[in-house]
């Protein structure tokens, strides 16, 4: 990982390692509240996956225990940058190869349902998220890559009926102050939030509606009590008749199964000091959310009061601290925009996103455990969905079963979920980028 040579420099006096979202809304201290001696279900998991599935499952009359190993919202649901995709990147994936046309159609069409689901839920739940429909702009890392987005914006239009668009190099500037990229794509069916305010909204609806939510509280041991589950802890146990578990990037030694089907990923962000005036608007004219399609990809995207840029991407394939990390991103933000090497950095941080094998998320039940598993990076969306279908599947409310429901759950020969095997991968990755650029 190379390092930016002014080192420290770039750190402004008052640097938090820690994310910029939490200015705003951090997570609240560790309560742990007592257990219940019974449920009905136990999530383990209290990000938006967990929350969404057990505010489903209060309202259809259930008893529910939120089970939270840190404070709630301490894992990804407040690390992310607030891009709400609609899961479009799927149609994009030839998955009628392998799981035939008439499933690939119903995974694509269930995954642009997510982004409507978050906007309904938050107008229905009255979640001051400082939500907007953004749109996004991606942009080509090659000529060849944007000759590849120039025949998707037609399926995009086709599948959202909102505008996409690709734009030509020339046209760049439109949506970013920079000649870095060959061209992108527009697309319109892109939202963007703040993460830490929709989770701690979603968290207060949860407890409103009836659901028990403990934090503090990790699960240590499930054991199988008769018709239902004996849910440990090192707190004591309860007694669940089912259990959901929505670890996503957290999943661990609990649920070994689980674990060897997902590979948790270290994405990594910074947050500028608020930047001079009009520098905002010339960098991100059209203030979208900004990711690209180099296979170790940047995202980013200006602060919702828009006085701040908040970068981020793979700066690391192996575990590294988010200071360590922080200068990597800073050279590729001046790499985008040289005219931002004086802007210091005040926050940076880092988070678990959950890559499975196929690329695929998943829902299913495995030896009687409930779980949604996989968000491939737009768990936002995604995540907040699937803990909703858990839930109506749970409830037996659901008029169909969820397409991405039972599909096949791929793992590789000795892999435990330590994914020893990313820097090799991180290393191809960044050969195949440098020869795709080199090419253009």
């Amino acid at each position: 990982m190379a390092v930016q040579a002014n080192g420290d420099a770039i750190f402004a006096p008052e640097f938090k390692e820690a994310p910029y979202w939490w200015e705003a809304a951090a997570p609240p201290a560790t309560t742990a509240a007592p257990l219940p001696e019974r449920v009905d279900v136990a999530v383990i998991g209290g990000g938006y996956c967990g929350l969404n599935a057990a505010l489903e499952l209060v309202r259809r009359g259930a008893s529910v225990a939120v089970l939270e190993a840190e404070r709630i919202g301490f894992g990804a649901s407040s690390r992310n940058a607030g891009m709400v995709s609609g899961g479009i990147k799927l149609a994009s994936m030839n998955l009628g190869a392998t799981l035939g046309e008439d499933r690939a159609a119903q995974l694509v069409s269930e995954a642009m349902a997510s982004l409507p689901f978050v906007e309904d839920l938050l107008t229905r739940e009255k979640i001051d998220a400082d939500y907007r429909r953004a749109g996004r702009f991606l942009g080509a890392w090659s000529d060849t890559h944007f000759r590849g987005l120039a025949r998707q914006a037609e399926l995009y239009r086709k599948l959202t009926g909102m505008r996409a668009e690709a734009i030509p190099r020339e046209r760049q500037r439109e949506e970013v102050g920079s000649d870095f990229y060959r061209g992108g794509l527009v697309a319109e069916a892109f939202g963007a939030l703040h993460p830490a305010k929709y989770h701690q909204g979603l968290a207060a609806a949860t407890r409103a509606a009836g659901a028990q939510v403990i934090d503090g509280t990790r699960v240590t041991g499930l054991v199988k009590d008769g018709g239902g589950t004996r849910v440990e802890t090192a707190r004591g146990a309860l007694v669940a008749r089912e259990v959901f578990v929505a670890t996503n990037g957290y999943t661990g030694g609990l649920t070994p199964w689980m674990r060897r089907r997902v590979i948790p990923i270290g994405s990594y962000m910074l947050a500028t000091e608020e930047l001079p005036p009009g520098l905002a608007a010339r960098i991100l004219p059209t203030a979208r959310m900004i990711s690209d399609t180099k296979r170790v990809m940047a995202y980013f995207r200006l602060s919702p009061d828009g006085k701040r840029l908040l970068f981020g991407g793979r700066a690391s394939f192996r575990q590294v601290t988010a200071r360590q990390a922080a200068p990597v991103l800073h050279a590729r933000m001046c790499e985008v925009w040289p005219e931002l090497s004086g802007i210091r950095i005040t926050h940076a941080w880092t988070g678990n996103v959950a890559f499975t094998f196929d690329f695929l998320p998943h829902l299913g039940r495995h030896d009687g455990i409930h779980y949604a598993l996989g968000c491939q990076g737009s768990g936002v969306a995604m995540m907040s969905y699937l803990g909703h279908q858990a839930a109506l599947k749970l409830a037996g409310g659901a008029n169909t079963a969820s397409a991405f429901d039972g599909l096949p759950f791929p793992t590789r020969p000795l892999y435990s979920g330590s994914p020893w095997f990313l820097p090799v991968v991180g290393w191809a990755y960044r050969m195949r980028d440098w020869l795709d650029r080199r090419a253009s």
